[in-house]
């Protein structure tokens, strides 16, 4: 019985990864064969999706296993080619169950133009997220590319691939994918908020209050390990220094330090002056604030 209740056991994993996978193609955040599943069986076992299948109309019995080195050791079907990235992911975060890797658009428009996510902007991004990093870029599929990641995953679990898309660790598949949902949804807020006009930021007390409710809810925040006191909430990444050498710099969105400088500075009447000027001098000003934020930098 026991033997039985395992197989069911990893059949009802198999069937949840394919309905997730369903759900990242629905989604648009994979297009064709992109993207790739992966769940940890045990110490050294995991479950993952097949190369070249789409994520969509996977089959159960499609999925294969690995060990933590990548060898694949059943399904019919070859593993997915960049599996080395979620076992690196895995080997370095015991806690880590599963792994959701695609390229959900929006997001991936951050990763394009290595521009670091706006804090301090929605409380749900905050509780849920927090700190996203940015890695290096990489030829994916070795395990080069794999270890761009390690620096980073010790402190988050939805990490961005620079010019190339998203992976997001969790303790089950869904945990892991709806982290992809929200980074998601989260980027195209922003993206559609930009083109309103100047993204809007609250507090670092506010963001303080906030990350302070993430342990009632079972969520780990790095920034209340190190002391919040101690961390600019609203500003610079706390990926920014002393993970990697790679430094991604805000140039699309004011960071929220800045914005003050900004609003202040376009604080002043319009005088009868075309709109198209006011834009102008708006535009002006805030290109003037960003190059000298990035020569402070």
């Amino acid at each position: 019985m026991a033997g039985n209740s395992s197989v069911m056991s990893e059949w009802k994993l198999r069937e949840e990864m394919c309905e997730v996978g369903r759900r990242v193609y629905a989604k648009g955040f994979a297009a064709a064969n992109d993207g790739n599943i992966s769940y940890r069986l045990s110490e050294d076992r995991v479950l993952c999706t097949p190369t070249r299948v789409s994520k969509g109309f996977m089959k159960p019995d499609d999925l294969c296993i690995v060990d933590m080195d990548g060898k694949q050791v059943s399904g019919k079907r070859n593993r997915s080619s960049e599996i080395l990235l979620h076992l690196t992911i895995m080997k370095h975060r015991p806690d880590v169950k599963s792994c959701v890797h695609c390229h959900p658009p929006h997001a991936t428009a951050f990763a394009v133009t290595h521009e670091p996510i706006p804090k301090c902007t929605m409380p749900e991004f905050e509780v849920f997220l927090g700190e996203v990093a940015i890695t290096p870029y990489e030829t994916p599929g070795g395990q080069a590319f794999a270890d761009t990641v390690i620096p980073y995953v010790k402190d988050t679990d939805t990490i961005i691939l620079a010019n190339h898309g998203t992976i997001t660790a969790g303790t089950d598949l869904m945990d892991a994918y709806f982290k992809t949902e929200i980074i998601d949804a989260y980027c195209r807020i922003l993206i559609l908020a930009k083109q309103i006009g100047n993204v809007n930021y609250y507090s670092d007390s506010k963001a303080a209050e906030l990350i302070k409710l993430k342990p009632k809810l079972g969520i780990r925040d790095v920034r209340l390990e190190k002391g919040l006191e101690n961390c600019d909430l609203c500003g610079n990444s706390l990926f920014r220094e002393g993970y990697s050498e790679f430094k991604p710099e805000s140039r699309a969105f004011i960071p929220a330090k800045y914005q003050q400088e900004v609003e202040e500075a376009c604080a002043c009447p319009t005088n009868g002056q075309p709109k198209g000027d006011i834009d102008s001098l708006v535009k002006t000003i805030t290109d003037q604030v960003m190059a000298a934020m990035n020569g402070k930098n």
